[in-house]
């Protein structure tokens, strides 16, 4: 090979390194934040299966490019997160994840890396249910117990000991039997392991309840589960009849077992609840015939589970296999598929979200699938209703992902009827009639209109927060207060209010006692009042004053951020310039590309936009960019707002700030930076001159040191901006 095809070649090798490492980051990201929603807040936006889907790509990944595995990469890390609410606990031992199987060909092909470990017919299996609630572990010391605490990240729990003690088969000593049983060791801390979970009759009367109430029902037992162990007073957990199955521990050694078997009998004898529905199985096909006999009588279980657990028997041989970074070699969780019910799709509904996407929502006859009752199940997009090829008047096949998110599977072609016809986006949005924008390349519909009302809420308050208009007094309560009323449809409405407008309004608190002074009885709503209506008054007088980036963040511009808000208040200096320049003008601005061009150019094609931006100028905001001095207000053509900038001393320079800092927060930071005239992105590459890390900083770290990019400290970022220089390349 010629020098030039191998360096050919070593450039392809980078290259696809580069995007390897682009896309692994991506993956820890979307992990981190969907097992956020999954165990910190019960409230999951993707099924498990996707989930798994995102966890294997960044698996093999990783399997091809070993430098890129870091500790922070979520391989390497049980799911799982510890709440501030609650004191944190540290575990015995560590607590693993399980990995999953999630169809029979993945459990065979475990069962035969077992099978070739530990040799053909000398392993022997116990099969378990997997219930599908919250981990926990407890801690007998000297056979009492003192201490429950979650699984959280798998090292470090959250401590939950006062509402564990109000579970009635939770016991508070252990039996002398099972003490005798330890012998000498019978004095030693224990840390027991298992499933706190919600029958399915206590489920169902609690969301009965919850509905009497106007209370937000529970989505399932896991959620209802979580939620109830959470509870900050245990009188509410106590009430929520929760219920327990032990089957692990931290630690076999005081046990004085060989087996999870034997270890099973030991927890009954010792007075825990354990599933009696367990098998040894000494042959694969006795391990198939335990999960197919799961699955066909799940539903007759009062507690739900979501597959069987496979686990060695033998604690020789489980020591023997040990462990991944994340999960035991010795176990695997065979997963079911998701219970499946037909039922007649009625209508497809079109719900505008607040970012302005329409979503089509398929609304059908209700039907109970997982133990709770479902009548609608979002459609994603035009192309996945086109792929699944689903219409108004067909008999659909519907589950619930991971036991979770309501998904229709598909039609019943055999019961389509005759006049079902195929089912298109409206081509303006139903909730304001603008019409609808769809960009090439991408998948989804939008309303791109200000003062769409689906949107309203979403964009006054972004409209007014702290890095846009900066206008303080005006949050989330207000804003609800001012739509109820009437006062506000668009962000221009808040420069037409009046302090009297203000102090009448509900805050949506009442007073707790009488006050006659005032003339005020306990329950009267409290209004606004003249003081703070007077403040926020004055809050949106200051605001007019904002530069032209400032609004133009403020609109919020789809793919314009604050940076890009700024690269193109620098280069037209007025709104009015903006309005007028065409998309292959803003595509040429550096930093801004032919996407956000074209995003921009729609934004500003809207009449009702544009009716929008002339109301805010007669208010008298500024809508021109300030640059001071003379050279702000000379001609475009000139480029001398680009001059100004590039005659700064970072200028040509580009930053990426992460993690926490201690001397000044990341806006102030990067305001900092910009006023040298340096360029701050939020995303790494191998055009960053420099990463800004404090502590906390996860992937853009990661990938600045996998890129080369050099990494300052905080100390390094004041000397820079004190200095206006920056630190020599080793």
């Amino acid at each position: 090979m010629d020098a030039q095809a191998e360096g050919t070649d070593e450039a392809a090798r980078a290259e696809a390194r580069e995007a390897a490492a682009e896309r692994a980051a991506e993956l820890n990201r979307q992990l981190e934040y969907h097992a956020y929603r999954y165990y910190a807040l019960d409230a999951p936006e993707i099924t498990d299966a996707a989930f798994d889907k995102l966890l294997i790509e960044l698996q093999q990944i990783e399997a091809a490019y070993p430098e890129l595995v870091t500790p922070r990469s979520y391989t390497q890390r049980v799911g799982g997160y510890v709440s501030p609410q609650f004191q944190s606990v540290e575990h015995m031992a560590r607590m693993y994840s399980m990995d999953d199987a999630m169809n029979l060909d993945e459990l065979d092909e475990w069962l035969e890396r077992t099978e070739a470990a530990l040799g053909a017919g000398h392993a022997t299996y116990t099969c378990e249910l997997k219930i599908d609630g919250l981990g926990v572990a407890l801690t007998y010391e000297d056979g009492r117990f003192v201490r429950a605490a979650t699984r959280g990240d798998g090292v470090t729990g959250e401590d939950v000991t006062l509402n564990v003690r109000t579970i009635r088969d939770v016991p508070m000593r252990l039996s002398q039997a099972a003490l005798a049983h330890m012998g000498a060791d019978a004095r030693r801390p224990i840390e027991v392991r298992g499933e706190v979970y919600m029958p399915k009759g206590s489920f169902l009367r609690l969301n009965e309840e919850a509905d009497a109430q106007g209370r937000e029902p529970f989505a399932n037992p896991r959620n209802a589960a979580a939620g109830s162990l959470r509870q900050k007073d245990p009188k509410v957990t106590a009430r929520r009849d929760l219920a327990t199955f032990l089957y692990a521990v931290a630690d076999t050694a005081p046990l004085h077992v060989d087996s999870q078997h034997a270890f099973l009998s030991w927890l009954k004898e010792a007075g825990f609840s354990v599933n009696p529905n367990v098998a040894r199985c000494t042959t694969p096909a006795e391990v198939h015939a335990f999960c197919a006999d799961a699955l066909a009588h799940r539903e007759d279980l009062d507690y739900d589970i979501d597959g069987v657990v496979v686990k060695v028997d033998s604690f020789a041989q489980q020591d023997e296999l040990g462990f991944t970074a994340r999960a035991p070699r010795w176990a695997i969780a065979f997963k079911f598929p998701p219970e499946e019910k037909e039922t007649v799709l009625r209508e497809i509904r079109i719900q505008v979200g607040r970012t302005g996407v329409l979503t089509p929502v398929a609304e059908f006859d209700p039907v109970t699938v997982s133990g709770s009752t479902i009548a609608r199940a979002t459609l994603h997009n035009e192309d996945e209703v086109h792929r699944k090829d689903v219409r108004v008047g067909d008999t659909i096949v519907v589950h619930k992902a991971g036991d979770v998110i309501p998904e229709v599977v598909g039609p019943v072609l055999a019961k389509r009827p005759a006049d079902a016809a195929e089912w298109r986006m409206p081509r303006t949005c139903p909730a304001c009639g603008s019409p609808v924008v769809h960009e090439e390349g991408e998948v989804a519909y939008r309303c791109v209109s200000i003062d769409c009302p689906a949107q309203v809420k979403e964009r006054l308050a972004h409209w007014v927060s702290r890095g846009c208009m900066d206008i303080d007094g005006v949050g989330d309560e207000l804003i609800d207060k001012l739509i109820e009323a009437g006062l506000v449809h668009d962000v221009a409405d808040f420069y037409q209010l009046t302090a009297d407008d203000l102090a009448g309004l509900d805050t949506g608190r009442t007073y707790l006692k009488d006050d006659k002074r005032r003339g005020v009885r306990a329950g009267d709503p409290i209004p606004v009042g003249a003081t703070i209506a007077a403040k926020v008054v004055d809050e949106l007088v200051k605001s007019k004053a904002q530069p032209l980036s400032r609004v133009l963040f403020a609109l919020g511009i789809r793919h314009v951020g604050k940076s890009v808000a700024e690269v193109l208040a620098r280069r037209f200096l007025t709104l009015d310039a903006l309005i007028v320049a065409n998309e292959d003008d803003i595509a040429a601005v550096d930093g801004v590309g032919p996407k956000i061009a074209q995003s921009v150019r729609q934004f500003f094609s809207v009449p009702e936009n544009l009716a929008v931006l002339e109301r805010l100028r007669v208010a008298g905001l500024t809508l021109e960019e300030d640059l001071s001095g003379e050279a702000a207000r000379a001609s475009q053509e000139t480029g001398v707002a680009e001059d100004l900038v590039a005659a700064q001393p970072l200028a040509g320079l580009t930053f990426v700030l992460t993690g926490t800092l201690e001397r000044r927060t990341r806006d102030e930071a990067g305001a900092a930076l910009k006023a040298l005239g340096a360029k701050v992105t939020g995303s790494v590459s191998k055009k960053t001159s420099y990463v800004v890390a404090g502590p906390g900083a996860g992937s853009k770290l990661a990938k600045a040191e996998s890129l080369g990019v050099p990494v300052l400290d905080e100390e390094a970022l004041e000397q820079v901006l004190a200095t206006g220089e920056v630190p020599a390349a080793e």
